[in-house]
């Protein structure tokens, strides 16, 4: 494998691999690479943890104060630029040069490889650059000597993300042989063109303020392209109940190491039980009969376990799945489409889109039936209004989300719902709107981290990034 540097705190291991093994073949590669993408989805990996979900209240911390709620400004990013991003270019660079590392019939078709590797890495870099605004993109990643790449603009990272995963996808040969050390879809490459065009199509919606025309273009081109359309499609990633290096991380939580520190958040049980939702069940631990929130962000210490539900056993099996991408976040998807015009149909076809969406969540949940979903959404809490409508529908998704506490997090910042407030003894007046460059940026990579901070703003957790201005 080629592991993380011994000091990923130093910029130049963004460059450079000191530890790297140079004789580990494709597979082994994408197999390492792969086990960072549950992180960017399901919160709780290393260097990860859950400040995303704590930022959009899908769960609460009871042990430590709020005061310490929105400092995470400590994620060192080298974690994906040594690790994963590093590996998926050495992946593109033995496939291109023919090296025996990336020999066909044990890697699976050269264009393959060299498609998924593109594809990942394009998703590790959207990701990325949806937390920090600007960062180290066309001059990252190119070894020994390049210690101090500029950071490039978001908008021209979009930009060639969007090409990238196009492209990517076209090279794609279902006719030869898939890529092996793939535990995300078996080397099935007609589910990675899906997840490529799903990819775009929910970037797209990033560009509804700053950039409308392109995000529509994007939109119906993936559209178009082939994204998930059906439960059957849902994408998660599998960890291994079997394999202590490869427990889901809420079991390392609550069960191994034992720490009972996370609860569903009052926010969430506040909206679901009123309207007898009956995926909170599934959300949150039964405690006499009910499931009981943790209030968000208080300076209390609280003592959880039978006080307050830890999240729900669905979610904290040893091998219990993450859920990457899903039906319902593409159903909720086209119903913000035909609210904001982007896709014909109006308000009509959003509210089409709006209950399908729920029932697909219904049923990847496990709590559908037709009764039970009828009565819910003939709530006056729950169906489809035009005049309330984008409200509707990035509150459900934000329901649907639980625990995809990042693209919450982007949903809110894009559109301003669900409605959340503030941490009440938070150490800032607000919910971030990004994370603050590794503290150490100044130092290692002072003239181009100075020249992204003039061009973006402060750096700080309350500045805009470019498709949130």
């Amino acid at each position: 494998m080629l592991l993380s540097a011994c000091d990923p705190s130093d910029f130049g291991d963004t460059n450079i691999n000191p530890t790297a093994v140079s004789s580990v073949p494709n597979k082994a590669l994408l197999t390492n690479s792969l086990q960072t993408l549950p992180g960017t989805a399901f919160p709780g990996t290393a260097g990860n943890r859950h400040s995303a979900d704590m930022y959009v209240q899908h769960i609460s911390e009871g042990p430590y104060p709020g005061a310490s709620l929105y400092s995470f400004r400590n994620f060192d990013w080298a974690l994906h630029y040594t690790g994963p991003l590093y590996n998926l270019k050495t992946i593109i660079d033995n496939a291109t040069e023919g090296n025996a590392l990336a020999e066909a019939g044990v890697n699976g078709s050269k264009d393959n490889q060299i498609a998924v590797a593109r594809i990942l890495k394009a998703y590790y870099f959207w990701w990325l650059t949806d937390r920090y605004g600007d960062i180290p993109y066309s001059e990252a990643l190119k070894g020994d000597g390049n210690f101090s790449p500029k950071y490039d603009t978001q908008q021209s990272i979009y930009t060639d993300l969007f090409k990238e995963l196009k492209e990517a996808a076209a090279q794609i040969k279902t006719a030869e042989t898939g890529v092996k050390g793939d535990q995300l879809f078996d080397g099935d490459m007609a589910k990675w063109k899906m997840f490529a065009n799903t990819t775009r199509l929910f970037m797209s919606l990033r560009l509804m303020k700053n950039d409308n025309a392109k995000g529509r273009a994007e939109m119906a081109d993936a559209l178009a392209s082939g994204v998930i359309s059906s439960n059957a499609e849902n994408m998660y990633y599998r960890f291994l109940s079997n394999d202590p290096n490869n427990f889901n991380p809420w079991y390392d939580n609550y069960t191994v190491s034992l720490r009972n520190d996370y609860a569903i958040s009052k926010t969430m049980t506040d909206y679901m039980a009123p309207k007898n939702d009956p995926r909170l069940r599934v959300y949150g631990e039964v405690l006499a009969g009910q499931v009981v929130g943790l209030t968000y962000g208080s300076n209390t210490a609280t003592n959880i376990p039978g006080s307050f539900s830890r999240i729900g056993d669905k979610f904290r099996g040893a091998g219990s799945p993450a859920l990457i991408y899903s039906y319902a976040q593409v159903l909720f998807t086209m119903a913000e489409a035909a609210k904001q015009g982007w896709i014909a149909g109006g308000d009509g076809v959003a509210a089409t889109h709006y209950a399908d969406a729920i029932k697909a969540s219904f049923e990847t949940y496990g709590v559908y039936d037709a009764a039970t979903y009828a009565t819910y959404m003939a709530q006056a809490s729950v169906v489809y209004n035009p005049a309330n409508g984008l409200e509707r529908i990035m509150t459900q998704k934000w329901v649907h989300l639980y625990l995809n506490g990042y693209e919450s997090w982007t949903d809110w910042r894009r559109t301003g719902f669900p409605v959340l407030a503030a941490a009440p003894n938070g150490n800032q007046p607000n919910i971030p709107r990004r994370m603050g460059y590794p503290t150490n940026e100044g130092s290692i990579n002072g003239a181009s981290y100075k020249e992204a901070v003039a061009r973006q703003g402060a750096d700080d957790l309350n500045t805009r990034m470019w498709w949130d201005k």
